[in-house]
């Protein structure tokens, strides 16, 4: 178990409370040109999982998904939409698995139930994490720089994206081996394909459309397991919309957000 019962938030503005979880590798930094915009509207609370970020020496023993769900979901205390990114959007998914009546809607971010290909179903293909888990083990740093190297892959702006990922991301302390191994164990065995139906709550799921980590091929085959979610497409965004397109992705979850931010207040 933890070492501690609650992780570090981060929490600026006043208004309906938005929770935002990173993905494999980074932390909440990601989020910083996000959050900047937002708190003007909302309460928006960054939280970095057990190990990375503000929360690096908050181990975590097992990392399992649950555990990560549990103690993110007693650290915001409070009904909240989440909104997960890549990893982040199993994290956002499972607690509004377990604890529906603190989650008032979910937003996934470039994020898929399975990640990993197999049969019928087209993701990550196995090769490419097991090349991750190998080289984690010889460069931690050279083995995030590749990542955010495909996480911008297809991006009309490459270099910018790769460049604002990094800057945003490096004023964090980086995470250890041990961390990031186990935290990619999750992308690599997570399948929340038969729980997605569960999902009853408001359910926004956006993508870009060039993502290399999550196939265009695959958003209809996500559709099908959760047919009342509502879908978003960003045409020319890779896997980290809101770092290639920002006010667009500002745009698309403020209005989304807005007839049920009156829903939920009245």
């Amino acid at each position: 178990m933890s070492m501690a019962e609650t992780l570090k938030i981060s929490s600026q503005g006043r208004g309906l409370p938005l929770v935002f979880i990173h993905g494999w590798g980074l932390n909440s930094g990601v989020w910083q040109p996000s959050v900047e915009v937002l708190k003007e509207y909302f309460e928006v609370i960054t939280v970095d999982l057990p190990g990375f970020g503000a929360n690096l020496e908050h181990s975590l023993f097992p990392y399992t998904l649950a555990e990560i769900a549990t103690l993110i979901q007693g650290s915001v205390a409070k009904p909240a939409v989440y909104i997960g990114w890549s990893l982040g959007g199993l994290v956002a998914s499972e607690i509004a698995l377990n604890f529906p009546k603190q989650v008032k809607a979910l937003i996934t971010v470039a994020s898929s139930p399975c990640f990993v290909e197999q049969e019928n179903w087209l993701g990550i293909k196995p090769n490419v994490l097991t090349l991750f888990h190998r080289q984690l083990a010889e460069d931690t740093t050279k083995t995030i720089n590749n990542f955010l190297k495909i996480q911008a892959m297809g991006s009309p702006h490459l270099r910018h994206d790769i460049k604002l990922l990094r800057e945003l991301v490096m004023g964090f302390p980086q995470p250890t081996k041990t961390t990031l191994d186990e935290s990619l164990k999750l992308l690599t065995t997570v399948d929340q394909r038969e729980s997605l139906a569960q999902i009853s709550i408001p359910f926004l799921r956006l993508y870009g459309k060039l993502d290399g980590l999550v196939p265009r091929k695959a958003i209809a085959a996500i559709t099908a397991l959760s047919p009342n979610s509502n879908v978003v497409i960003f045409e020319q965004a890779s896997h980290a919309p809101f770092i290639s397109h920002p006010e667009a992705f500002i745009e698309t979850v403020t209005t989304w957000l807005a007839p049920l931010d009156r829903r939920i207040d009245g």
